[in-house]
């Protein structure tokens, strides 16, 4: 067995099959991707508000934006227009809804958990440089006890939903359809830069932060392309949000959540830290994401360029 095959045994990269119909919901032109991309975005949103407004009418009053109650009910919220606008989209275009990059074989399963491992690899890198330099410093604890542990239990689950939420909106159903029209990798650059551009309006963020998540999500629509399947960025995505917010306590996307483990500090030129947009602006983070780029391309490489090539004597 080859070490792609070994490390990939999940099936082929994603791909976009000639329909066998023409039609909205089957043609390739891109007036018609471009429709179905929009029909798809007013479900999902129309359907997130929604029930957002419906949960949070009965949550009792409740109204701190930081608030396990309220952030668990936003990004819930999020996840389920998302996915019922992808399941309605797949019936529409007669796919199966796993097409679109998020198949239930393989759910949290090995991708998954190689993915977590490079987010709490990224980010740990991150840090320990900077706390080698001297401008991290984890100080006291914050929480203790059984506090601790449902705090940690709580950003755990919740983050788990941001990756699965983010990474089906941006490299999901659009990414797959908008492909149709213009190939993966100018819908993954125009999606990534997309991705950076809705976090622009988080308190703290700055024009390095935005860059730093635009270059992120273009390192997991790598994974996407490599692995065929969205299951290794959830994996990452969710174990980089749970390593800034929890365990390294430091600003995630210009957002210092409750909740965190110590009460850590950055302190130091902002190109080192990343400043008030946390370790994502930092120079060290996009030194690291390079390096993935180039391990990520060795552990998995492209495999239709491998079966191009004639086999050797």
């Amino acid at each position: 067995m080859s070490e792609a095959s070994f490390l990939n045994p999940e099936g082929s990269p994603q791909t976009s099959p000639p329909p066998a119909e023409h039609g909205v919901f089957h043609s390739q032109s891109l007036l018609f991707v471009l429709l179905r991309v929009a029909i798809y975005i007013a479900l999902a949103e129309g359907i997130g508000f929604a029930l957002q407004w419906i949960m949070v009418a009965l949550s009792a009053g409740e109204r701190s934006l930081y608030s396990p109650t309220i952030l668990t009910i936003s990004e819930g919220s999020s996840l389920a227009g998302a996915f019922a606008a992808g399941i309605a989209m797949s019936q529409l275009e007669g796919r199966s809804f796993g097409d679109y990059g998020l198949p239930l074989r393989g759910a949290f399963g090995k991708l998954f958990w190689q993915g977590a491992l490079f987010g709490l690899a990224e980010i740990s890198a991150v840090i320990g440089v900077i706390a080698t330099l001297g401008s991290y410093h984890f100080g006291d604890l914050a929480i203790h006890g059984a506090g601790l542990l449902r705090w940690a239990a709580f950003w755990g689950a919740f983050f788990v939903l941001v990756g699965l939420y983010e990474e089906f909106a941006f490299r999901g159903y659009v990414q797959f359809t908008l492909a149709q029209a213009v190939t993966f990798w100018p819908a993954a650059v125009l999606l990534s830069a997309a991705f950076g551009f809705v976090h622009r309006t988080n308190p703290g963020e700055s024009k390095m932060g935005v860059a730093g998540v635009a270059l992120t999500g273009l390192f997991w629509c790598l994974t996407l392309r490599r692995t065929g399947n969205l299951w290794f960025a959830v994996g990452m995505h969710a174990s980089f949000d749970f390593g800034e917010t929890f365990l390294y306590s430091v600003p995630d996307s210009g957002v210092v959540f409750p909740g965190h483990l110590s009460n850590a500090t950055l302190a130091g030129p902002t190109w080192l830290t990343g400043g008030s947009a946390g370790p994502e602006a930092s120079v060290c983070d996009f030194t690291m994401l390079l390096i993935f780029f180039y391990v990520f391309h060795r552990l998995y490489p492209d495999r239709t360029q491998n079966l191009a090539r004639p086999d050797s004597a």
